[in-house]
């Protein structure tokens, strides 16, 4: 696997083993990489649960063009 990194992301990586929290490079990604599945995870299941709320809630008596012209309304000085 080939992977391509801006001058300031190698910087960064760089900057993570000098200064002694990483052995090495790899180490730098697969942190990353885990810390960004941790928070994807916790992302989905926030709108999983925000989306479920919204299924389960009580029925907008609004039609979207009364939602659009009310936002429009409030827009206006």
């Amino acid at each position: 696997m080939n992977i391509s990194f801006t001058d300031t992301q190698e910087t960064y990586i760089a900057a993570q083993v000098k200064g002694g929290d990483f052995q090495n490079a790899s180490e730098v990604v697969r942190d990353a990489l885990r810390l960004h599945q941790i928070y994807r995870h916790r992302i989905i299941e926030d709108l999983r649960v925000e989306i479920a709320k919204g299924w389960g809630g009580e029925t907008s008596p609004n039609n979207v063009q009364d939602i659009i012209n009310t936002k429009l309304k409030e827009k206006r000085p």
